[in-house]
């Protein structure tokens, strides 16, 4: 029978009944409330959670409490509780969030806290987040996020971190700020007084005053260490003074010494419940009882045991307010788990390995039973269960691959021996997918042959054997996607679908999709469209998060060349809302295409902030080119609005990185940029070396243009045009048709100039194309002012010539830049965002509308306000920008 599976992370614990009242800490911990973090770091055992849950207990804000384990290192894993936590006191992080979290691949870590900050922002009440064990963690990634939420924090949450050793976080700066409020070893001391009300009304103890100083002193007042002695001298009342006298020794040994002393005091069947349950993470009565299957006298059923422990204060914390889920403390677990090799399995080393395993195996099975398959998956591991395991990884129909689980399936396979690898192939085809999947492209193919070399042996007609080359030509196909091989894709993508199972939809559909990217780079959209249509369509059917993101973003590539821009918008808006909010960083194409089209309609503003989310996103990924595409749009947006040096400087940027990581499939898109570039400075012969070394024709002849050679450039469009109208590629002829209007009107034959420009507007007009005009300048302005003369010429040139008289008034109204030094009286000069921000605040703006204006969180807003009010010693707006005037910052 199953029971209810409840988060086994979340709770708050309740003070214990007779717990000792602390005030001289609970006021320290009220008058840090005004600070952003209250840090309480000491060593094991020093009552740091008991602390804050009785100061939890009587305080008046909502708080959400995430108890950390070792496993939570994981950034996903940690997030998911996090969010968890959170939405108990009622705020929740958003639907793309957790779809965002179960997909593979790089994390977002900054963007995904940037959505729950604004989710933050938004409620109207203060609350307290604590992270308790965070010394667990002992991850880089998670201190960064906590790092960045601190540094954004609204004003509403106050964090309390709970450790045992100090965080990897910006604590230095925190206090000088006044912004960390701390508590340590020495402050969580028990006193004489606290020791005596402890031992005597919590424990029962009836000890002298003496022996109360005495046993204080030797523990120097460590909670734990009183409470282990305590629970010692329980057993032996008359002996308690003698026992006081000989407890010497540090802490640590101290609390080996006397685990011992308390398990002795425990019935046979108590302590082989405890011995044998602490393989387990987390315990719920059902799942010991399992676990145990006969192995105590059973007078007591795993969860009265559970309640038997916790009432006797045997190091066992309760996870939720319902006590079904609990767990040990963790040295508590530590020392259980290596006596149960001591006394499992007789003298013999092996046969308590045995034993062991089979504890895991028990779990194993019914974490399955109750469709917790990752932690079924874990314990098949921790058993030496391959078989298992490997069953659990793959699924029914959708692998824990594909469900997220990367990181775990990834470090088992890791630390499998290589004979073991080599000796299943399918075992190699696991490793190499997940190693894709985490962004580590470079021993894949390693992994792939060492499969292919185990499968030689096998029967080749087998249907299992059949469908793992397939899954290796599947892997391989995605590799070539991520180096723009088209042939080599459609060669593995075909392999592929000859040799996988009808039934193995995940990965026929994910070949689907490469073979619709080969068709793409190979320049048949119509066959590239019909592919991804073709994997969307199943992708959804099956819940294949991913290729339905892939799919979607193909398809809306596809809609872009075709110049249906419209279309092609609400394609990729599609796709960063499959993403959520925040995106995964592969969504960075959506914001690449939605930057070039609404730089096509000459909106610059709304396709930088596009360009710059692409960019952001990019350096997300590995060994992608990305974000090379990624700077040169940013360029081409830059030129555009005048910035010729800061182009320069992305293309610089983008050919740097395109070289060191031999992107060569990029190179003509930043040379194609770099003339534009150079014409822009009057560097035509430059711009012409360029072009010609480069063999780019549509570049090429843009040279001949500025150098007056009008019949060469014609020599070089015409076949161009003639290749992009046989192909069907509106986006090409458009560009093409446009240049030739500007170089025939600049030749003089001002009526075939005209044709071509009336061909040109037709085609712009269903996608409101504007800046492949625009850019052209002058000679555009001209032809378009001669031709709107004509009652043949479209209504559409009209609304170009308008855009060129918006383009000229905006070119004679900007301003120049204004170049701020900062004030050397300040501490800490105010940076350049904190100075676009503080010039904003001046002109009266609110956060939300400088949010809206930079296109920034309203809690990244709030947090630079706090920079600037800290950098300038003030404490409101008025007196910033008083203060800014003063110094000359405005």
């Amino acid at each position: 029978m199953s029971i209810p599976i409840v988060s086994t992370k979340l709770y708050i614990p309740p003070p214990r009944a007779k717990a000792v009242s602390r005030p001289r800490l609970i006021e320290r911990l009220d008058q840090g409330m005004h600070r952003k973090l209250t840090l309480i770091s000491a060593s094991a055992g020093c009552g740091k959670t008991t602390l804050v849950s009785e100061w939890l207990a009587g305080c008046l804000q909502p708080a959400a409490w995430l108890s950390l384990e070792e496993a939570d290192r994981d950034p996903a894993r940690f997030l998911t509780y996090l969010f968890a936590a959170l939405q108990t006191i009622g705020i929740r992080s958003g639907e793309g969030v957790m779809g965002m979290l179960q997909a593979p691949g790089p994390l977002p870590m900054e963007t995904i806290l940037t959505a729950v900050l604004n989710k933050i922002t938004a409620i109207p009440d203060r609350f307290i987040l604590v992270l308790d064990d965070y010394h667990v963690i002992d991850s880089r990634l998670i201190d960064d996020a906590i790092g960045f939420l601190l540094e954004r924090m609204p004003a509403q949450m106050h964090l309390v971190i709970i450790t045992r050793e100090d965080p990897d976080l910006s604590l230095a700066r925190l206090r000088v700020r006044d912004q960390l409020t701390e508590l340590r070893t020495a402050d969580l001391r028990f006193t004489s007084s606290e020791a005596a009300e402890f031992l005597g009304q919590v424990m029962g103890l009836r000890l002298s005053q003496e022996d109360v100083a005495v046993l204080e002193s030797r523990t120097e007042g460590w909670i734990a260490g009183l409470q282990l002695a305590a629970l010692s001298m329980q057993g032996h009342p008359k002996d308690a003074a003698s026992m006081i006298r000989s407890f010497t020794g540090s802490h640590h040994f101290v609390l080996d010494y006397l685990v011992e002393e308390v398990l002795q005091q425990q019935s046979a069947s108590m302590q082989a419940f405890l011995l044998r349950t602490s393989i387990l993470d987390r315990l719920c009565g059902p799942l010991c009882d399992a676990v145990l299957r006969g192995g105590t006298d059973e007078l007591l059923s795993g969860q009265e045991t559970l309640q038997y422990l916790e009432r006797a204060n045997l190091f066992i914390v309760p996870l939720d307010n319902e006590r079904r889920w609990y767990r040990y403390h963790h040295l508590f677990a530590d020392l259980l788990r290596q006596r149960l090799y001591q006394t499992t399995g007789g003298s013999s080393k092996g046969e308590a390995k045995r034993d062991v395993e089979e504890l895991h195996l028990r779990a194993s099975e019914w974490y399955e039973d109750h469709g917790l398959e990752l932690e079924a998956f874990h314990h098949a591991a921790a058993a030496h269960d391959v078989e298992r395991a490997v069953r659990l990884i793959e699924g029914e129909g959708m692998p824990l691959l594909f469900r997220g689980a990367i990181a775990p399936v990834l470090n088992w396979l890791d630390s499998m021996p290589k004979e073991e690898l080599d000796a299943r192939p399918v075992l190699s085809v696991m490793h190499a997918s997940a190693l894709l999947m985490a962004g580590q492209p470079a021993d894949v193919e390693r992994k792939l042959q060492a499969a292919e070399k185990g499968l030689q042996g096998a029967a080749q007609d087998d249907n299992k054997t059949r469908d793992l080359k397939g899954h290796i030509a599947a892997i391989r196909a995605t590799l070539a996607v991520n180096t723009h091989q088209a042939d080599a894709i459609i060669a593995e993508s075909r392999r592929a679908l000859e040799y996988l199972h009808p039934d193995n939809l995940p990965v026929r559909t994910a070949t689907t999709w490469t073979l619709g990217y080969a068709y793409q780079l190979q320049g048949d959209r119509a066959a590239a469209s019909q592919a991804y249509t073709e994997a969307l369509s199943i992708s959804r059917t099956i819940g294949h998060y991913m290729i339905t993101m892939m799919a979607t973003l193909g398809l809306g590539s596809i809609q872009e060349m075709d110049n249906r821009l419209y279309v092609a918008a609400e394609t990729y808006r599609h796709a960063l809302h499959l993403a959520g909010d925040p995106p995964l960083p592969v969504v960075c194409e959506a914001h690449l295409g939605l930057a070039r089209i609404f730089y096509e309609w000459n909106d610059l503003e709304t396709a930088m902030h596009h360009g710059q989310q692409a960019v952001r996103l990019t350096q997300q990924l590995q060994q992608t080119d990305r974000v090379v595409a990624g700077e040169v749009v940013l360029a081409r947006l830059k030129l555009a609005r005048g910035e010729v040096t800061e182009a320069a400087a992305c293309l610089a940027k983008a050919e740097h990185i395109a070289r060191r990581q031999n992107f060569v499939k990029q190179t003509p898109h930043i040379v194609a940029a770099q003339v534009l570039v150079l014409l822009h400075q009057g560097l035509v012969a430059a711009a012409a070396h360029l072009a010609q070394k480069h063999e780019l024709p549509l570049s090429q002849a843009r040279v001949h243009l500025a150098q007056g050679e009008a019949s060469a450039a014609l020599a070089l469009l015409q076949p161009l045009r003639e290749q992009a109208e046989a192909k069907g590629w509106e986006d090409e002829r458009l560009k093409i048709t446009v240049l030739q209007a500007v170089v025939l009107h600049a030749q003089g034959e001002k009526r075939k100039a005209v044709q071509a420009l009336v061909e040109a507007l037709t085609i712009a007009q269903s996608g409101g194309c504007i800046r492949t005009f625009v850019d052209e300048g002058i000679p555009m302005r001209r032809l378009l002012s001669e031709a709107v003369t004509l009652e043949t010429i479209p209504d559409y040139a009209g609304k170009l010539l308008d855009e060129f008289e918006a383009e000229r008034l905006n070119g004679e109204s900007k301003p120049a830049p204004r170049q701020v030094r900062p004030d050397k009286s300040l501490i800490e000069p105010l940076s350049v965002r904190e100075l676009e921000i503080l010039q904003l605040v001046a002109q009266g703006l609110s956060n939300h509308e400088i949010s809206e204006r930079l296109f920034l969180a309203l809690s990244t807003v709030k947090g630079y306000n706090r920079n600037i009010f800290d950098k300038l010693q003030v404490k409101r707006r008025t007196e910033a920008v008083a203060r800014a005037r003063e110094l000359g910052l405005l």
